[in-house]
Formats: C-alpha cells, sequence, structure tokens
C-alpha cells in the first residue's frame, strides 16, 4: 500500500508543462567542470573511511556555505545536508550523493592516486576510492553551485545529501541512510522525491543508465554459530562435530536457491563467505561459526528465505544433535525505483545524453542504501558510465577492486543529469 500511495505522489511533480532550463544552462556546467574534476582529484587523493570522514565532511560544507546556501554539518556523524530555495514555489527534492571510500590498496596509475592508510578492523589498511564515491561527491557539488546560480529560474527547494558510511558503518555503529533519516534529513524540509546518482565503471562514459521498480538488491548479513561437542579428532564418534553439521548446512542453504525459491519471479543469492572453527588439526572444536550475505530483489522472498534460513540451520543441526543460533541484520533494502517516476525521470535523461545513450538495464545483486530514502518519498536512482573508448567492460577494473578506474569526460553528465531531474520534476 505505501508503494502505492507514494507512486501517485509522483505526479505531483513532472508537470506536462516542466520549467525549462535557463539559455545559458549549458555554459554554466561547462564553467564548473574544471572546478569538477579538482575536487574529484582532491577527494580521490585523500580519501577516508566509513563514520571516518570527517576532513571530507568539512571540505563539502565549508564550500557549500560559501556559495550561500543553509547548511547543516554535522549529520549522521560526517554528513552535509544542504538547502537551497529556489525563486519560485515548488516542490522538495532531494539529491543525494555518498562520501565514503574502502580499505583497498590502489594500483591504478593516475598522478592522483591515494597513499592513505588508516584503521580498519584494528588493522592499519590501504584506503581508496574504489567504488566511484569521490565522483558522485564532487558531481553533486558541481550541481549544487549549478542551481545556485539558476536560483532565480527554480521552482521549489533542493536538499543536498552527502551522506557518510553507504559502505557500512564499521563496529557496530549506526552510520549511512538509516542515520540520516533518523536524524531528520528528509524532515526539514520534508523531501517529496530523492534522485541518486552512481557511477558504472564498466558502462561507457558519459552514458547513463536506469533500472525502473527493482534496480538492487537488498543486502543481509547472517551468522550462524554452531553448537556441538568436541572431542579427540581420532575418535570423533564421541563428538557432535560442528565442522561437520556446518558443512551440512552450507550445503543446505544453496538448496534454498536452487529448490525452494522460484527464481522466475526474481533472482537471490546465498553466499557463505567465511568458516571457523578449531585450533588443531586432532581436536575436534565445540563450536564452528559462518558468515554470509543474502541479496534478493523481492521483498516476499526476501522474508520468506530469512525464515528457510533459520529452519534449515536448526532442522540440520537437531538431526546431529546439534543446536545453532542464527543472526540476520539487514544492510540494505532492495532499491526500487518507483515506475511512475522512473517513466517520466527517463525523458529527463534523455535530454541530457540522447536516447540512444540512455539504456534500461537488468536488476543487479550489488546492493545500496539509497534503498532507505524510498521508504519515506518515491525515489529514482541511475547510473553514469566511466569507462574509457575503446575500452571492452572485460577489460577494466571492477568496483571495490585496486584496479577502479573512472574516464572523467562524462562528468558533467550527471550534473546535466541532476539539474534536468530537478527542473522537470518541478511544476511551473
Amino acid at each position: 500500500m505505501k508503494k502505492i500511495l507514494l507512486a501517485t505522489a509522483v505526479f505531483i511533480g513532472f508537470a506536462a508543462n516542466a520549467q525549462e532550463l535557463p539559455k545559458n544552462f549549458n555554459d554554466l556546467v561547462q564553467k564548473v567542470e574544471p572546478q569538477l574534476i579538482s575536487w574529484r582529484h582532491h577527494f580521490h587523493e585523500f580519501p577516508e573511511l566509513s563514520n571516518r570522514e570527517f576532513n571530507t565532511g568539512k571540505y563539502i560544507a565549508d564550500y557549500l556555505t560559501s556559495i550561500g546556501l543553509e547548511v547543516k554539518y554535522p549529520v549522521a556523524k560526517t554528513g552535509v545536508v544542504a538547502i537551497l530555495k529556489g525563486g519560485k514555489p515548488g516542490p522538495v527534492m532531494g539529491l543525494r550523493a555518498d562520501i565514503d571510500a574502502l580499505p583497498v590498496a590502489e594500483r591504478a596509475p593516475i598522478p592522483f592516486a591515494s597513499k592513505v592508510k588508516a584503521e580498519y578492523n584494528g588493522q592499519q589498511v590501504s584506503v581508496m576510492h574504489a567504488c566511484g564515491h569521490d565522483a558522485h561527491t564532487a558531481i553533486l557539488m558541481a550541481t549544487a553551485k549549478t542551481l545556485k546560480d539558476m536560483q532565480k529560474d527554480l521552482a521549489g527547494t533542493v536538499v543536498f545529501l552527502f551522506q557518510p558510511a553507504e559502505e557500512g558503518a564499521p563496529n557496530n555503529e549506526e552510520g549511512g541512510a538509516p542515520l540520516m533519516i533518523k536524524e531528520g534529513a528528509m524532515d526539514a524540509p520534508k523531501l517529496d522525491v530523492v534522485f541518486g546518482l552512481h557511477m558504472a565503471a564498466q558502462l561507457p562514459a558519459g552514458m547513463l543508465g536506469y533500472k525502473s521498480g527493482a534496480a538492487q538488491a537488498s543486502s543481509d548479513l547472517f551468522k550462524i554459530v554452531v553448537h556441538g561437542k568436541g572431542s579427540h579428532g581420532a575418535m570423533p564418534w564421541g563428538s557432535i562435530d560442528p565442522i561437520v553439521v556446518s558443512a551440512q548446512i552450507i550445503e543446505g542453504l544453496q538448496h534454498i536457491v536452487s529448490r525452494q525459491s522460484d527464481l522466475t519471479k526474481a533472482p537471490l543469492v546465498i553466499s557463505v563467505g567465511s568458516l571457523h572453527s578449531g585450533v588443531r588439526a586432532n581436536i575436534i572444536p565445540e563450536t564452528a561459526q559462518m558468515d554470509g550475505t543474502i541479496r534478493s530483489l523481492d521483498a516476499e522472498m526476501r522474508k520468506e528465505t530469512h525464515e528457510k534460513i533459520r529452519l534449515t540451520a536448526k532442522s540440520i543441526a537437531a538431526a546431529s544433535g546439534a543446536t545453532v543460533d542464527v543472526d540476520i541484520k539487514t544492510q540494505t533494502l532492495v532499491n526500487y525505483n518507483e515506475p511512475a517516476l522512473a517513466k517520466k525521470a527517463v525523458l529527463s535523461l534523455n535530454k541530457v545524453a540522447g536516447a540512444d545513450n540512455v539504456y534500461e538495464s537488468h536488476w543487479t545483486t550489488a546492493a545500496e542504501d539509497f534503498s532507505f530514502y524510498g521508504e519515506k518519498a518515491p525515489t529514482f536512482f541511475f547510473s553514469l558510465g566511466g569507462m574509457e573508448k575503446g575500452k571492452k567492460a572485460t577489460e577494466v577494473g571492477g568496483h571495490h577492486t585496486p584496479d577502479f578506474y573512472l574516464d572523467e569526460s562524462g562528468f558533467s553528465n550527471g550534473v546535466k543529469a541532476f539539474c534536468n531531474l530537478v527542473f522537470d520534476y518541478a511544476k511551473k
């Protein structure tokens, strides 16, 4: 019911006679582009991990204050919320960028490569913007400058959301989109819609992509602890072996995917990423722990999968005389583009790149905490290509890898897309 109400709200905006961008719009974007690239180089060279973006947040807040926006800082530990009121009445539109980096050592041979090291989970690690958040931040700053320069022509209010910790807050801290929302980023003023952008390293530079409906998977983390009985490894009949039970549970989890779920409805992934047990070859331990991730593109399937994981683990353990503790923690929801909003928004993207350079992609099992904004307002999340001309997708470094690289030639299309979405959504 909630989604239906949100979809209906979409038609408040995107009037058939949407306001036109000022005639000097392209000149304004061209003027800010060198600064956009400079900002991107700065953020890339000096990345900061989730919930530790202290310098990044201050840098953003200082600049937005300097151009006359109403700035709230810090929000959600290190984030920034900035407000621009247009010269005409209209809706309240949110634009979001994530600002955190990853514990990855950079290999790309670029002059502004990161050499930063920081502490992560008690270890010293290299830090890199290996997912494009530096570009997201720079593009949104350039969008703020461009919209500020068109303020008198703007109908409505734009709220810029510079969000920390999209990659996940460390050490069980609060963070990311849920904390931004909790601290009122969507409430003062209340957002009518939220737009978000993500770089795509394997999409040609400057191209735009989107997916109507379920676009990116929900992400849940699970931990299963098996409690058995230890013994000498030479006499396993005296044990309840938690390692053997764990192996059976891991196989059982895959049967949930292959034999219990209707994959024609939506994809489902259950992956165990770690299994820890024991300290010595000839000792059967008492416990074993496995940790993994669940990815789903359907909310009902997600709920059913959680129940099936608990049932599978407990039943297999009971058959061997063991017990289990199952803990499932939500990271993100299904990232859902309201179909009514997407249908209109793609017209704005077409203006930027041309219909031949805008395509509807397949859904992906990657996840995004942008999904939480969709619980309170209609959302539209799209991608911007950053792959070098002449390259193939198989030839470039993927997201979250040391070889991640972005061609900056299409970054200005991100600014143009945000601005067109804002002006097209707002009524005259």
